[in-house]
């Protein structure tokens, strides 16, 4: 189901080849933080580990299906 939304969206670092993307987390209490490393504007959290990574692939989706809009994108500029 990812790998469908992502090849209409180029923009996106995607691994096909370990069919995953990278993320940042980090544990706050007792609650899980994390967001997408691409998408550092779309934080989410958790109650466990497991959902944190769950809801990271539900905005995932969101991202690449085109349900929320105006996404901003990193890129890497090439000066020489």
């Amino acid at each position: 189901m990812i790998q469908e939304k992502v090849e209409k969206c180029p923009l996106i670092e995607y691994s096909k080849s370990t069919n995953s993307v990278r993320y940042v987390y980090w544990q706050d209490g007792d609650m899980w933080l994390g967001y997408l490393e691409e998408y550092p504007d779309y934080q989410t959290q958790g109650k466990t580990f497991e959902e944190l990574q769950e809801n990271l692939k539900d905005i995932y989706a969101d991202i690449t299906g085109g349900a929320i809009p105006n996404v901003k994108h990193v890129g890497e500029l090439q000066l020489a």
